[in-house]
């Protein structure tokens, strides 16, 4: 499997629906089992809702702040975050050029540590 961003971008803004009415800001790369792979590119606002998979987010390009679960936290390309299942999470005051590549995998309400 491989993709690459720009034949990502090329892809977003995906189809319009109810809950991304400017057309989805990402375009899906594969997925194998539980494991998908995204390009995520939110021009002006970030209106994410709580995903109920574990998630990677590496920042490709650009640069602005991650709130998650209140926390503010700045980034850059070459940053990584991870968010675990159901946890509030969104990007804010965000460049133009942001992109980032996400990575869902496990089960649904995330992978418990033992």
């Amino acid at each position: 499997m491989k993709a690459t961003v720009s034949d990502l971008l090329q892809r977003i803004s995906g189809k319009v629906t109810e809950e991304w009415p400017m057309g989805e800001p990402f375009a899906l790369a594969f997925a194998h089992g539980s494991m998908s792979v995204e390009l995520y590119a939110p021009r002006s606002t970030d209106i994410q809702t709580p995903h109920d998979q574990d998630e990677l987010y590496f920042i490709h390009s650009g640069c602005g702040e991650f709130v998650m679960a209140g926390e503010r936290h700045s980034f850059e390309a070459g940053t990584v975050f991870f968010v675990p299942a159901y946890v509030e999470h969104r990007f804010e005051n965000f460049s133009d050029d942001f992109s980032t590549w996400v990575v869902f995998w496990g089960p649904k309400g995330g992978e418990k540590c033992a």
